[in-house]
């Protein structure tokens, strides 16, 4: 499908940088403005990216300010506190990436409301850490609920990896979602979880008849699903702490996943991802399966879950309800 549309990053950053480098080298959008709070860096980025990006897909590549944003399709928000430098890398702190919800929501409503001025009928892409809360503060400070956040789509593919390398096949093969808080709270939809349209559950117990060393165990023994559930939930959970010790920041996954949900939006594609976007029956912005398209949450697809994973979801709604409440 073609490119169509302009589409609009606010902060440019490790993460704002990785989003227009890669929706540049994919061919996301017709035209991309960098906005940057320090104009230099923005046009310093632009001017770099522009060279490379004769390799790519033709695409527009523009520094510029909140005018330029005017007539784009959405806006990625990138701009804020990360974890590092926010102190949110502590494993056992269990308010994770919520720590730096204050401090970015003082952010997020001067720049938000600058993006609106200029391009109200925008959909807005929350990027920044805690996604979830910002994408709320994000709405009620636009005033409409064109407003996403990046929530667990990322977090989705590191499931989807993590149970692909223990199972032994390619990722792309597997079906799996975590939903809820992009954050501590986060669920791992394990009864949904399918390799090839068979659940986990049947293509763990070939793989360990096939190959006992690619589950990792005890010599002699197999391991217990709980056990093995808790190794892929915590690599998963805890993948940004292990790229930030050895890099300093989390960006080049979520570059990729921003210029994937801009290709959505643009393309109208309709492909049903797990994304942020407000749910009245939570009272607050979390993620669940929805179909993106043109107009941003088409529709929301309710997953089926166990009782468990149920409990789980409505907990980490009330997490989240609990640090909107703290800011």
């Amino acid at each position: 499908m073609g490119r169509a549309g302009k589409a609009g990053i606010v902060g440019a950053g490790g993460v704002g940088t990785a989003c227009i480098a890669a929706m540049a080298l994919r061919g996301s959008a017709r035209e991309i403005v960098l906005v940057n709070r320090d104009a230099a860096r923005a046009r310093g980025t632009v001017t770099d990216l522009q060279y490379g990006s004769l390799l790519a897909p033709p695409v527009e590549l523009r520094a510029g300010d909140y005018a330029d944003l005017r007539g784009a399709a959405i806006v990625a928000l990138t701009a804020g506190v990360n974890e590092r430098s926010g102190g949110a890398t502590d494993r056992a702190d269990p308010a994770g990436r919520l720590k730096l919800l204050q401090e970015n929501t003082g952010i997020y409503e001067e720049l938000v409301a600058r993006v609106v001025a200029q391009a109200p009928e925008a959909i807005l892409l929350v990027v920044t850490d805690p996604p979830d809360p910002l994408a709320d503060v994000a709405r009620r400070v636009a005033g409409h609920d064109r407003v996403l956040g990046t929530g667990t789509f990322l977090d989705s593919l590191r499931f989807r990896f993590h149970l692909a390398a223990r199972l032994g096949v390619d990722a792309r093969s597997v079906e799996a979602m975590v939903l809820g808080e992009h954050g501590t709270s986060q669920v791992f939809a394990w009864s949904g979880a399918r390799v090839g349209g068979a659940p986990i559950a049947a293509s763990l117990a070939a793989s360990l008849a096939a190959d006992p060393s690619v589950v990792p165990a005890k010599a002699g023994t197999r391991l217990p699903d709980n056990a093995f559930r808790e190794e892929v939930e915590k690599a998963v959970r805890f993948a940004n702490i292990d790229i930030i010790e050895g890099t300093g920041a989390s960006r080049l996954g979520i570059g990729v996943v921003v210029a994937r949900i801009v290709e959505m939006v643009l393309r109208d594609e309709r492909r049903v991802i797990p994304i942020g976007s407000w749910h009245e029956r939570y009272g607050v912005t979390l993620s669940l399966p929805s179909v993106v398209g043109r107009n941003g949450i088409e529709r929301v697809i309710a997953p089926a879950l166990s009782a468990e994973e149920e409990a789980a979801l409505q907990r980490s709604a009330e997490a989240l309800k609990a640090a909107a409440h703290r800011s």
